[in-house]
């Protein structure tokens, strides 16, 4: 498992960094280590531009898949419930990819935490 806390973009990418190498380790493929990361970096950065908060992340690799968690204060209010956005939308998009990638596997936590899950082994 990885877990860090990261309140720029700059320490955001050399923490992810950290995470893509674990999963490398850990027996991930290419194609799931890039979704990680996106899916990673679409939640991350949402708190740190929009809610102007610090994020703290944890990665872990299970059976169950990759299981990515960010945890916020400003993520407390954000509705991820529903359809996603149109990827074409003002506003949104990174819920609409972050939605895409996890095939539905996100959801809310306690307080200000979101859970997004990438099933393992499953291509289109």
């Amino acid at each position: 498992m990885v877990s860090f806390k990261v309140d720029n973009l700059k320490n955001m990418n050399a923490e992810l960094r950290a995470f893509a190498e674990f999963l490398r380790l850990s027996g991930a493929d290419d194609d799931e280590i890039f979704a990680s990361r996106l899916v990673s970096c679409e939640l991350i950065t949402n708190v740190i531009r929009h809610g102007g908060d610090e994020a703290e992340f944890t990665g872990a690799l299970t059976c169950e898949g990759i299981i990515i968690t960010v945890s916020a204060e400003s993520l407390r209010g954000v509705d991820i419930s529903g359809e996603p956005p149109d990827v074409f939308a003002e506003s949104g998009r990174g819920l609409y990819i972050v939605k895409s990638i996890c095939k539905g596997n996100l959801e809310r936590g306690e307080g200000g935490c979101v859970r997004a899950i990438i099933k393992r082994g499953i291509k289109d």
